[in-house]
């Protein structure tokens, strides 16, 4: 074979294996076996399932701190309340022991309007549900109205409705002033009904 400026000689111990394009006198063959490629796959590999175990070992560690997190904090909590008990002064009358009344006493019934309410952006409770059927629903309070006054106790946020309703009895008719979302006020009649 003729050796030109444009095609290096071989080095020794390396011959061409493959047929080369103009070339008359080589022989087809096998292509050039490269042992570098296998090991750059194996090196590729490998970085992958490193990184996937690092990416692994930090989502656990974050998880585990977000557990040990919110044990700390709950602890924490669960200890100030233990504390509190244990400041309050102990109730006086009969000991815990002893009962003095009926075995099964029912407790005191207490009113609802079946609604569910927020403290309102300036002054009321907003009725954010109403349950259907219910006292709420029956008096045509709907979501979004705003709760102003329950009886003749103005109701500033949703625990005064609470309370106005709590202290309402059962089955007795409460008037309810409301002011609707489009802004127009309406007096509502409401009859609170008994949790049970």
């Amino acid at each position: 074979m003729e050796q030109t400026a444009l095609r290096p000689k071989p080095l020794p111990g390396q011959e061409p294996t493959g047929p080369r394009t103009g070339d008359a006198g080589t022989r087809p063959g096998p292509a050039p076996h490269r042992p570098h490629a296998a090991r750059r796959r194996g090196r590729r590999l490998t970085t992958l399932l490193l990184g996937l175990l690092a990416g692994v070992v930090l989502v656990l560690t974050g998880v585990g701190l977000g557990t040990v997190g919110a044990t700390v904090i709950g602890m924490s909590k669960l200890a100030e309340l233990q504390h509190q008990a244990a400041a309050a002064p102990a109730p006086a009358g009969p000991p815990t022991g002893t009962r003095t009344g009926p075995a099964h006493a029912v407790p005191p019934a207490r009113a609802t309007l079946g609604v569910e309410a927020v403290d309102a952006y300036k002054a009321g409770a907003e009725v954010v549900a109403v349950h259907v059927p219910g006292p709420g629903y029956t008096a045509g309070l709907v979501r979004g109205d705003v709760v102003l006054w329950c009886g003749r106790t103005r109701v500033g946020t949703a625990a005064d409705l609470a309370r106005a309703v709590a202290g309402a009895s059962p089955g007795k008719e409460v008037k309810l002033t409301v002011r609707h979302r489009s802004g127009g006020y309406q007096q509502l009649v409401a009859v609170p009904g008994v949790v049970t």
